[in-house]
């Protein structure tokens, strides 16, 4: 992870996050690219790692950033992930994003997932007794 840089506020590519999102198996992001573009553009704050040119990996949060933040996706390349790489990322914006009150993200249902948010210090809803709802629109 020597040669990893990471980057605050930088758009990547358009070929470079349809990459990016393809290799992590998040293809309902990608069937409309100019969307997903959209969003990333629009978010509080991306950060991104970078091996050389290569994007090995893309955080970005919504919200307001003084009571609420939403990390909205955290994507890794498989050949990077393992590394520290995302928990290093994490704790970026944990740090950044300290005095709100609010740090929130939904996640996939996986022992995997689980292990990392829990070891970043992240709790399900249930631990704080409350319940999350959502609404998909597909």
């Amino acid at each position: 992870m020597n040669n990893i840089e990471i980057k605050e506020n930088i758009i990547p590519s358009k070929d470079l996050v349809y990459e990016l999102y393809s290799n992590v198996g998040w293809i309902a992001y990608t069937c409309d690219m100019d969307k997903l573009m959209k969003a990333i553009e629009n978010s509080l704050r991306v950060i991104t790692a970078w091996d050389q040119d290569k994007l090995v990996a893309l955080l970005r949060i919504v919200g307001d950033g003084y009571s609420i933040i939403y990390i909205q996706d955290i994507l890794i390349l498989e050949d990077y992930q393992r590394m520290g790489l995302g928990s290093k990322m994490l704790c970026l914006i944990l740090e950044d994003y300290s005095d709100v009150r609010q740090i929130i993200l939904a996640t996939d249902d996986t022992h995997k997932t689980k292990r990392f948010y829990e070891s970043n210090g992240f709790r399900q809803a249930k631990d704080y007794n409350c319940i999350s709802y959502m609404k998909f629109n597909m």
